[in-house]
């Protein structure tokens, strides 16, 4: 067991318990609707809450005005799951993010990813302000700092510090390799405690960056979670391999996506196939599943994948 792991508990986060008693922890993802409906939350956690440790509520992804998040990990605890809050640097100075982690916090909210954001250019509202205050390896030490030194990130004195469980993202595939594992490692010194990587289809190089994780010895200073991202169809394959940076897919994917006679049964099968080949990677302590649009994917993967029963982390 890592040295962090051994150490004592720093949060109330059923996350945190997961990884400190060395189980393989599994979460997903819920997308906020683009309206004031939290029917799609509500109905998801009510049917997954029993088949991952917790719940990512993303913060208006891909810069498209969406529910917030916080208001959605409310939803999720009101139904018996675990939200992770995802916090974005885009939208908010650090007067905002440090008050909406407050009241986060105040609601219940046990878990925060720390995020820079997509730029606003790709979203609903292109000609938006963004905002970038901080960074979000900044954003990671701020939450820190409020948890461990009860201060404001202006050295102000508070009282009820937010005890957060803090994770962050990190992409496996960007260029150069280097330079991102030097990034990975600042975002641990700054206190990131749980890294979700992005979506992964090629495994081998998947392999060789965590190869280059465990040589640096960050794999024992963070939990990590492989991320994995179901896919129905090969023009979906296509478009994030043409289009979106930092992603590696094998050509031979897109081949067999090609050629299934049911593609969102291919697609299932994929991600099964690439857990169970994550999940034997040395330094890999947990999946992070990315049903984007398709949550009702989710059962038939953590079922193929032998990721059931959950474990029991209250």
């Amino acid at each position: 067991m890592s040295e962090q792991l051994t150490k004592e508990l720093t949060t109330e986060s059923r996350l945190e318990k997961g990884f400190a008693r060395g189980e393989f922890v599994v979460t997903s993802e819920i997308g906020p609707l683009k309206g004031a409906s939290a029917h799609n939350i509500i109905e998801h956690t009510k049917e997954a809450k029993l088949k991952c440790d917790g719940f990512n509520l993303t913060d208006n992804q891909s810069a498209v005005v969406r529910l917030s998040s916080i208001a959605a990990a409310v939803h999720v605890l009101q139904h018996g799951g675990n939200p992770i809050i995802q916090m974005t640097c885009r939208d908010r100075n650090r007067i905002a993010i440090q008050s909406d982690l407050l009241g986060a916090y105040s609601l219940g909210v046990r878990n925060v990813l720390c995020l820079s954001g997509d730029h606003q250019s790709f979203g609903n509202h292109p000609t938006a302000k963004n905002v970038y205050d901080i960074d979000s390896i900044q954003l990671i030490a701020l939450v820190k700092k409020m948890r461990d030194e009860q201060q404001m990130l202006s050295g102000e004195a508070m009282k009820a510090a937010p005890r957060f469980y803090i994770g962050a993202v990190e992409s496996p595939f960007g260029d150069p390799i280097e330079l991102r594992i030097m990034r990975l490692a600042k975002k641990v010194q700054a206190g990131a405690q749980f890294i979700q990587t992005q979506a992964i289809f090629d495994i081998e190089k998947f392999k060789y960056w965590m190869s280059l994780v465990r040589k640096a010895g960050i794999d024992r200073q963070v939990n990590i979670m492989a991320g994995v991202l179901p896919v129905k169809s090969v023009r979906a394959l296509q478009y994030m391999k043409e289009n979106v940076a930092g992603m590696s897919i094998p050509d031979e994917l897109i081949d067999r996506m090609a050629k299934a006679e049911n593609p969102q049964t291919e697609g299932i099968a994929i991600v099964i196939e690439l857990i169970k080949q994550l999940r034997q990677v040395e330094g890999v302590k947990g999946i992070h599943i990315m049903p984007v649009g398709w949550e009702a994917a989710l059962s038939d993967i953590v079922t193929g994948a032998g990721l059931l029963p959950r474990p029991i982390l209250d």
